[in-house]
């Protein structure tokens, strides 16, 4: 199964590879049914700011937006998971109408805090479990990735 990616960004293909990787296994892990769609967005202003925007999940279309510039490939897999956890939060209704959205909803909603709570959570815990398991299928003994000569 193809994840759809919409690459507004200069990050490469294999970064796209992992996505794909670790949303079957997000899929696999939490049973959500419907296919989220990725937006990989470029913001140099976003970028600048310490407290910029890393991503968010649009509940109403599904899609999982990241901002990708000065990050590590491996932040924004991190940030990926999370989002993957609040998309599998809105196939169980979790998120619905719960209130008060808006700016410090994580300090003034106490059950949108909950959810942010189980996002940081399942999301790190599912990016960890993805990583140790990809390195152990794609990496050789020295770390590197390996080749089909290996």
């Amino acid at each position: 199964m193809k994840f759809k990616i919409y690459n507004n960004s200069r990050i490469d293909s294999d970064v796209e590879s992992m996505i794909q990787n670790l949303t079957l296994f997000a899929k696999d892990r939490f049973g959500f049914t419907e296919s989220p769609t990725f937006h990989l967005n470029s913001d140099v202003d976003n970028a600048r700011d310490t407290l910029g925007k890393t991503g968010y999940y649009d509940p109403n279309s599904m899609e999982i937006h990241i901002y990708v510039d000065g990050r590590h490939s491996k932040d924004i897999l991190r940030s990926i998971a999370h989002e993957l956890v609040h998309h599998w939060q809105n196939e169980q209704g979790m998120l619905g109408n719960q209130g008060y959205a808006g700016p410090g909803y994580a300090q003034k909603n106490p059950h949108l805090r909950n959810m942010e709570k189980e996002a940081y959570l399942k999301g790190n815990m599912c990016f960890r479990d993805w990583e140790d398991s990809y390195k152990a299928t794609n990496y050789n003994e020295r770390g590197n990735i390996m080749s089909l000569k290996e």
